[in-house]
């Protein structure tokens, strides 16, 4: 019955918003391109796109609808640059690789899509999966299905036993010997292929794990696991086709490689120091902190049978250096954006990132900017999204209080528009 009516909603809204201006009188509008809060403001609306924002709350004339927002706080659909849709954490997580169809994954994943819409974030970036990822991104564009807005790297590129290497894990005789267009590499040549090759898949940028990873089934969490040459490769490559290149990085040597090779973010940064930032602000490179996945899975690990034995070492080792790292990185002044690694947790509470970000030193105000104006400038969307003003696709979330003064609000999204449509009220 709940998903019924919140059809009728969609349905509804998209009829009466198809060919009429539509008015949100906003108490409160988070102006993200000047880090202020303005109040009584009126945003119009006219299909997809923003019109006119003004101060004051207009009034309706002939054609025209308004919807009172008038005891929220309004802003920009959040934008998380670190998610995982066809996938979501449980103890039997290990072992559905091997009991779920590519039909079980595309349904799991339209669940997850339209969970992550409701709680407001109307964009995402998905960082890996089996390429499931890719048709969804298509069926949510097209109309088909429900979902944010998704940008996606297909499969992420790893090395022969490293973070990406899908048969981690495995018995010998299940583990062949995955190559390029598994997303497996061993060279140069490996390198330049397996992103010819997610390009040839569909993918829109490319993801490479320049580090061992906590949650594969490997005994190291932070060694480098890919060349100089190999890495520069990839980017080199990445950039010919007119794709950003995102690192999955823990340890600091796989970080500098990546980071000198000229990827756009690293993701996590679990062991960075000094050095590692002043490389990245030589290099313009951003951190996605992806703080909500450190706190899940370091609680989760106390729970006995949780993770394979081999995971929990790593786990505690990222988590008595995750304080002190995102201290530090909060006072450096290194680039941020928003990310949370949802699917390591559960999705639809990628707001706690908001929340964790606060709780290391950012502000309220920053980490809202980092998940609006700076992740649509990373995704090539400058003047599309990230900020409510003329000219903008219409995503606009509300809260029912405002976030610069309670945070934890971010997380109760109570009004979710994408594309001029209403999916939430």
């Amino acid at each position: 019955m709940k998903y019924c009516l919140s059809l009728l909603l969609v349905i509804f809204t998209s009829f009466m918003l198809s060919g009429q201006e539509t008015l949100l009188h906003c108490g409160k509008l988070i102006d993200t391109n000047n880090g202020k809060v303005l109040t009584e403001q009126t945003v119009t609306i006219l299909g997809n796109s923003i019109i006119k924002v003004e101060k004051g709350y207009a009034s309706a004339k002939s054609g025209q609808t308004i919807i009172d927002l008038k005891s929220k706080t309004v802003m920009p659909g959040f934008i998380d640059m670190h998610v995982h849709v066809e996938s979501e954490t449980n103890p039997k997580q290990y072992l559905e690789t091997f009991t779920k169809n590519e039909a079980d994954v595309a349904f799991t994943a339209a669940e997850i899509a339209e969970r992550t819409l409701m709680a407001g974030f109307t964009t995402v970036r998905d960082l890996g999966g089996s390429g499931v990822n890719v048709s969804l991104r298509n069926a949510i564009n097209n109309g088909t299905t429900r979902g944010p807005r998704i940008f996606t790297a297909e499969k992420a590129i790893g090395t022969t036993g490293g973070h990406a290497d899908p048969t981690n894990g495995f018995k010998k005789v299940n583990m062949g010997d995955p190559g390029p267009a598994e997303g497996v590499i061993n060279s140069v040549d490996d390198a330049r292929k397996a992103v010819r090759q997610r390009y040839k898949n569909g993918a829109d940028l490319i993801k490479i794990t320049a580090t061992g990873g906590v949650l594969s089934v490997s005994k190291n969490g932070d060694n480098p696991q890919f060349r100089q040459e190999e890495v520069d490769e990839i980017v080199r490559t990445a950039k010919e086709y007119g794709m950003h290149v995102a690192a999955h990085a823990h340890g600091k040597e796989g970080m500098l490689r990546a980071i000198k090779a000229g990827v756009q973010t690293i993701e996590h940064g679990s062991f960075m120091d000094e050095e590692t930032v002043k490389l990245m602000k030589q290099h313009g490179t951003y951190l996605v902190p992806t703080l909500s996945a450190g706190k899940y899975v370091a609680a989760k690990a106390k729970v006995k049978g949780y993770y394979p034995d081999i995971i929990i070492p790593k786990i505690e080792k990222v988590d008595a250096t995750l304080k002190k790292t995102f201290t530090m990185v909060a006072q450096s002044g290194v680039n941020i954006a928003f990310g949370t690694d949802a699917g390591v947790f559960p999705h639809g509470e990628n707001a706690k990132e908001f929340r964790y970000m606060t709780e290391y030193g950012w502000s309220p105000m920053f980490a809202i900017q980092s998940a609006t104006i700076t992740n649509g400038k990373l995704l090539d969307m400058e003047g599309q999204l990230g900020v409510i003003a003329a000219g903008y696709l219409a995503d606009i979330v509300a809260t029912d209080n405002d976030p610069t003064q309670d945070i934890t609000t971010t997380e109760r999204v109570s009004f979710v528009m994408k594309n001029g449509i209403v999916y939430k009220q």
